[in-house]
């Protein structure tokens, strides 16, 4: 070997190795990505089959499916228990049955148009300028991003688009929908019904249909019933979300489904205006429409404007109904709630109304907040009578000024006096109403709702104002601006006190008028969305009349919501749990009052309202003025009880152990988001025959975990020593209730 080749060979072995390690770490490539491929696909939220023209969407347990047929149109596929893209197959249209049902009302169409001999209900209904009232819609093309997917459709023959849009939240098991209705025609398309979603179920089932209705003072009806062949309407058309029905909705299997087990389909629409939902069953379909109301519903849509529908929110869950509303508290929890995804625990709140009704004064007010604060209140509230001429309900709604008679020094000094003490001031508004005995009324009385030449009908003395007009909008926003700005207010108790009468804008031009219903929810929102924006310490409760406009539209924007002016603690029971099954206990107020109570004459122990109104965010509305040294005791044995499980109850996972509507004898768990502690409620309404209430047997404990417990009662506290997951599960705890109105609270934290 000469010297040249012997300081070649190790540059060339050096290359051989070098060749083998890149093939190796290629081979592994490859070997890892087959591998790890499935998996990342598993874990894409939206995944589009461009060879099948098929999208599937995977959230939480739930796969979501839908395609474009041979027809062009967007048929759905599949909703329910996960499974694989593999799984599916390319749409395809259904045939015929007879004559009397065309294959466009057999097959699923994932947002129809009325047009083409469609007898299912429309997603959306229009009418164009030279009378045609055609509407059918095909797949164009398709934008993906991530979590978010838009479809766009056209109208076979005109230019009008209808942009779908689908978001995914793949940890949760929820899929938002909306639609965007565009006008690229050449004139004016008037939208008749204008729909967010058509969701469909599997064809094969038996279903039953939870939902809430209500009226003032009864809201939060769970009722139940089996679907039967037609269409089942829920609805408002008042304005505004309504008592009486509330957008929830959940289906389930009759003959699978309970409290925790079983599949459950439900969902809820982020709009706080008119609304209705059409769940409808044909002879092969289960299908629920909902969106805009189109009772009295005409937006016309010039060349080049466009329309977007509220969203759409909904789920699946094989967990039965008690996850189908965990699921719910999480989403609104993690992405709805302002704050989210940890928006700030509840203060405990005191709320002078019903101590001083109208006759409110500064002095007064500062002796309340002195007692509300011994008891360990951190929010004090003051109600109605604060401001214009109003000393009763006749009077004064518009004129948000200071009442100088009543508070000669303004606000500030109570609210100095309220900082003081340790609490933070809230003040009570009703800005979207007006009373004709107001100054703002006789200066503008057309800014209220009205058909010309026609009465105008009172509600609580009150009309409502136009907020679709754009000077109503901007007198609102300012004069609440400079309430906060020149007030150090914490919360305002944002009230609503009546349903709309005679929705004209005759200022608008006459095919715009029905505008209303959209145009007045949309000024709401930038009201509150301005105001929060410029004053981000303040937080907004949001109030009408009770639980008469609560839905996720609000729960935007407002921090917590008043669900029932009925405080009667048995009542709270059933309101509570219907409030439950679609809303968080985080924005639940729950106030503890005075008895008797006022709506049913019924008087209950101090303790049992407590622990009632301990369910969710607590609060405080009874005359203190008039509580008497033990009573002062209780509550502040209660309220410092309360702080220390609030978070587990506010946010923690809600449990429903024994339904109020079934039974005598009721209970309601949570679970902290760690898991560290668990919160038990027990209520007996009465006790015959000295029978013992049921062994109560708790869930989804680790049943080697073992937790110390503590128990307030309507007698006393006590500490009951520790017990294992596995024996309250198990074993099930005897509580010791008996007569009438009695309840308790069990406290369990785990330990190591």
């Amino acid at each position: 070997m000469d010297a040249n080749e012997s300081e070649l060979r190790p540059q060339a072995v050096s290359g051989k190795l070098r060749l083998r390690a890149v093939v190796t770490f290629l081979l592994v490539l490859i070997f890892v990505s087959c591998v790890l491929s499935p998996l990342t696909n598993a874990a894409t939220p939206i995944t589009f089959d461009e060879k099948q023209r098929l999208w599937v969407l995977q959230s939480g347990e739930a796969t979501y499916a839908f395609g474009v047929n041979e027809r062009g149109e967007l048929q759905h596929l599949y909703w329910g228990k996960r499974i694989g893209a593999q799984d599916l197959t390319k749409a395809h249209s259904l045939p015929e049955w007879a004559s009397f049902d065309l294959s466009t009302t057999t097959t699923p169409q994932e947002y129809p148009g009325w047009g083409a001999g469609l007898y299912v209900e429309p997603a959306l209904k229009a009418t164009f300028a030279n009378g045609n009232r055609d509407v059918v819609l095909y797949y164009v093309d398709q934008k993906l991003e991530a979590n978010n997917l838009e479809i766009t459709l056209k109208d076979e023959i005109s230019a009008l688009f209808v942009h779908l849009h689908y978001r995914v939240y793949p940890d949760s098991g929820i899929l938002e929908r909306s639609a965007q209705i565009e006008n690229r025609t050449s004139e004016e398309v008037t939208l008749e019904s204008a729909q967010s979603a058509s969701w469909t179920l599997p064809r094969d089932g038996s279903y039953r249909l939870h939902y809430l209705t209500g009226r003032w003072a009864g809201e939060w009806q769970l009722q139940t019933e089996t679907l039967q062949i037609g269409k089942r309407v829920i609805e408002s058309r008042r304005g505004s979300t309504g008592n009486e029905a509330n957008p929830w909705f959940a289906i389930d299997e009759t003959d699978k489904t309970d409290e925790t087990h079983g599949p459950v389909w439900f969902g809820q629409l982020g709009w706080s205006g008119s609304w209705r939902f059409t769940i409808e069953r044909t002879s092969d379909q289960y299908r629920v429409t909902g969106g805009f109301n189109p009772f009295d519903f005409g937006y016309r849509l010039s060349p080049g404007e466009s329309l977007q529908t509220p969203p759409f929110y909904a789920g699946f869950t094989d967990g039965g109904l008690g996850e189908a509303s965990r699921i719910l508290h999480r989403y609104q929890l993690e992405q709805i709630l302002p704050g989210s995804p940890h928006p700030r625990i509840r203060p405990v709140l005191y709320n002078s109304w019903e101590a001083t009704e109208f006759s409110v004064d500064e002095a007064g007010q500062m002796a309340l907040a002195e007692k509300a604060a011994r008891l360990g209140v951190e929010r004090f509230v003051v109600d109605d009578g604060w401001f214009g001429e109003r000393n009763n309900d006749h009077a004064g709604l518009g004129d948000w000024y200071v009442n100088s008679r009543k508070f000669p020094r303004g606000l500030k000094s109570l609210i100095d006096r309220v900082h003081q003490l340790g609490m933070d001031f809230g003040l009570w508004v009703e800005p979207e109403m007006v009373n004709p005995d107001s100054d703002l009324y006789r200066r503008h009385p057309d800014w209220v709702m009205n058909f010309r030449g026609r009465p105008r009908t009172e509600g609580r003395n009150q009309l409502v104002l136009n907020l679709a007009r754009d000077d109503v909008k901007e007198y609102i926003f300012s004069g609440l601006d400079r309430l906060v700005t020149e007030n150090d207010i914490g919360l305002l108790k944002w009230d609503y006190n009546r349903n709309w009468s005679e929705p004209g804008w005759p200022e608008a031009p006459f095919a715009d008028q029905k505008k209303i219903w959209v145009r007045y929810v949309q000024n709401l929102y930038d009201i509150i969305d301005r105001l929060r924006s410029k004053h981000p310490r303040l937080e907004i409760e949001g109030c009408s009349g009770g639980g008469a406009r609560v839905d996720l539209g609000m729960l935007r924007r407002v921090d917590q919501v008043w669900p029932s002016d009925n405080t009667d603690a048995l009542d709270r029971l059933t309101i509570q749990y219907g409030f439950t099954q679609a809303y968080s206990p985080h924005v639940m107020m729950a106030w503890v009052t005075d008895v008797p109570n006022g709506i049913n004459d019924r008087v209950t122990p101090l303790r049992f309202r407590f622990l009632v109104a301990m369910t969710g965010s607590l609060g405080v509305g009874g005359n203190l003025n008039k509580w008497s040294d033990d009573e002062i005791a209780v509550a502040s044995k209660m309220i410092s009880f309360y702080k220390q499980i609030r978070a587990t109850v506010q946010d923690g996972n809600l449990v429903r152990l024994v339904s109020p509507i079934e039974s005598e004898f009721s209970a309601i768990q949570y679970v902290s988001q760690d898991s560290q502690q668990v919160v038990v409620f027990a209520f007996l309404h009465s006790q015959q025959f000295g029978r013992s209430v049921p062994l109560l047997y708790l869930q989804g404990l680790p049943e080697d975990a073992m937790y110390s417990v503590t128990t307030i009662d309507n007698r006393s506290e006590e500490h009951t020593g520790k017990l294992s997951g596995a024996y309250l599960m198990h074993h099930g705890i005897q509580l010791r209730l008996g007569g009438d109105y009695d309840a308790t609270a069990m406290k369990l934290d785990r330990v190591q």
